[in-house]
């Protein structure tokens, strides 16, 4: 059977903790098992959907990988809960996030899995250090670049500081 290498990015925050350790942890953590081939720069931000929280740092990571997206899942998770994210309430501090965004040029909808990833768009925070290391790359249901996509939203661009 011949496997399928695809580019997948992912979104990685943390506001608990040594956050900037975190990232780099989660990144050793997934270059085990995946090939990292770029990452942005990090971001420090403001916490969005829950704001009485710490500010988190945000960075996206491109990857070449031959898991399944389902499995791609399986492995954020579980580097989540390795690094000590306890499952609670959503937007909750967590020492770790990690979101799938694009899985090469796949739509995946799915109740465990939506790729690309469905909030994408309005969040600063992930568009700024995706635009940054995949300004040209078009999200296959909007056809939109990451680029044109950073450009149509207003809220928390400013808020969003390069470390």
């Amino acid at each position: 059977m011949n496997v399928e290498t695809v580019i997948a990015y992912l979104s990685l925050g943390s506001n608990m903790g040594d956050r900037k350790e975190n990232l780099d942890r989660a990144l050793e953590y997934l270059s085990q098992r995946l090939r990292l081939i770029g990452k942005s720069s990090v971001y420090d931000t403001e916490p969005m959907e829950n704001a009485a929280q710490p500010r988190f740092l945000n960075m996206v990571c491109q990857v070449k990988t031959m898991l399944k997206p389902e499995d791609l899942l399986t492995l954020a998770k579980g580097i989540e809960r390795k690094m000590g994210r306890q499952p609670g309430k959503p937007n909750s501090p967590r020492p770790i996030d990690i979101d799938i965004l694009f899985y090469g040029d796949k739509v995946i909808d799915t109740p465990e899995l939506k790729i690309p990833h469905p909030k994408m768009n309005y969040r600063a925070f992930v568009l700024v250090p995706l635009a940054e290391i995949a300004p040209a790359l078009v999200h296959p249901v909007n056809k939109k670049t990451a680029k044109e996509m950073l450009r149509e939203i207003k809220r928390g661009v400013q808020e969003v500081l390069k470390l």
